[in-house]
């Protein structure tokens, strides 16, 4: 009764505060200070040191770096180059430039290995271009807050290195199992994304002009600077030759360089990129920051374990553990950032999965598939209110459009579960 009581309260609290429309970092860090009404710990001073924590690791020095990178890209119009050089090649395909959203997240995902850095970061480049060409708005959200995710997914991604930890599960062969889940999500989400255009063919620019062979080629000659850049920073991750945080700067390098070649480098498109990227950065960060109190405050109540303690009390089958941590996990994730969520339950839910008999490994990109899913969940989903943030449109909206790419996530670990192949093949071979 206690932990309903404590439930209710916490949640109600936050979902009260999000409807007054204040920021959504102070909304957590209210909600926070809620929840220790109901322990014993000092707030103030927890309040003080979880907010240091989230804000001070030199891991997050990537997200502000990559973000002006994108700002870079966008202010000099040499994402509008993308989308003209990509363009020719997309006319057949249903949906058209809505797959540079899905592809874009692709490919950012396995630069930053973030996921709302890579919803801020592609967003910042599509959203105007694709709302200048008159594309549907929910879609264009849509895309974008479901292929953010894959942030958490396509290696290198700070989630599978914290499970990797956590379980004691070798890292590398995580990367490995990562890769075809996240290509077997962006095949989902493109798939999707075509027969949503097909049914509603009023709902997609139509083009105006066709290319023949030669012209595509002649076209995809603006695709080649921007093409090289993203090449560099992935190679240079990859290879070992430099960190994230490195690399990001080296993309930032690399996009001043590019400027500058084409003539598009100005004082004032400089200031403005900067202070967008503060701005972008602080909402991010105050973000994280409201979500570390809570997950310090829930850490106290003993709410998380308690969830997965009374899951734990069930003689349940493989696949009703697996639905039920499905259900836990969306359910945690309506409080907790998806790395709180993982280390806050694996004292209890990894115990519990090897007690089934499953693979640690298969079970740690299920997770991460999972934890998507609840970044794009109200109330506390980070891809939702960075583009609520970006788009200026009200939550409820940003939210109806992401429902069919939440689907799709289900989908994706039912198939996982039913071809267990597609995580194990690639660090199988490794191995071998």
């Amino acid at each position: 009764m206690a932990d309903l009581f404590l439930t209710a309260a916490v949640l109600g609290t936050l979902l009260i505060l999000l409807a007054s429309g204040i920021w959504i970092g102070a909304a957590m860090l209210a909600t926070g200070l809620v929840a220790f009404l109901f322990t014993s710990a000092p707030a103030g001073s927890l309040l003080a040191s979880s907010v240091w924590e989230a804000s001070w690791g030199w891991a997050l020095t990537a997200m502000p770096l990559f973000v002006w990178m994108g700002e870079i890209l966008f202010r000099t119009k040499l994402s509008e180059s993308m989308f003209h050089g990509l363009a020719p090649w997309l006319e057949r395909i249903p949906g058209r430039l809505l797959h540079v959203n899905i592809l874009g997240c692709g490919v950012m995902a396995a630069i930053c290995g973030s996921s709302a850095v890579t919803c801020a970061t592609i967003g910042r480049i599509s959203i105007p271009e694709l709302k200048r060409r008159g594309y549907d708005e929910g879609m264009a959200i849509g895309t974008l807050a479901g292929s953010g995710t894959l942030g958490l997914l396509i290696p290198p991604s700070i989630m599978m290195i914290v499970y990797g930890v956590t379980a004691q599960v070798s890292i590398s062969e995580l990367f490995f199992a990562g890769f075809l889940p996240g290509a077997m999500v962006i095949g989902l989400f493109m798939a999707y994304t075509a027969g949503w255009a097909l049914l509603n063919p009023g709902r997609v620019p139509v083009s105006d002009r066709s290319f023949t062979f030669v012209q595509k080629l002649r076209a995809s000659q603006k695709l080649i600077p921007v093409a090289l850049l993203i090449a560099v920073v992935v190679a240079s991750i990859y290879s070992g030759v430099a960190t994230p945080t490195e690399a990001a700067a080296l993309g930032i390098v690399g996009a001043l360089g590019l400027a500058i070649a084409t003539r598009t480098l100005a004082r004032d498109m400089l200031i403005d990129s900067l202070l967008a990227t503060v701005r972008t950065s602080c909402m991010i960060g105050f973000l994280l920051s409201g979500a570390a109190f809570v997950t310090v405050a829930m850490g106290f109540t003993g709410l998380p374990q308690t969830l997965a303690a009374w899951v734990d009390g069930f003689a349940l089958s493989q696949g009703q553990f697996i639905i039920a941590m499905t259900m836990l996990f969306v359910i945690l994730g309506c409080f907790l950032d998806g790395i709180s969520m993982l280390v806050l339950t694996a004292p209890v839910v990894l115990p519990m999965a090897r007690a089934q008999g499953i693979d640690l490994l298969w079970f740690g990109i299920y997770i991460v598939l999972v934890v998507e899913m609840a970044q794009i969940t109200p109330p506390v989903g980070f891809n939702l209110y960075v583009l609520q943030s970006l788009t200026g449109k009200n939550i409820a909206r940003v939210t109806m459009a992401t429902f069919p790419f939440f689907f799709l996530l289900c989908i994706g670990v039912l198939l996982i579960w039913y071809f267990p192949g597609i995580v194990s093949v690639l660090p199988a071979s490794m191995r071998g």
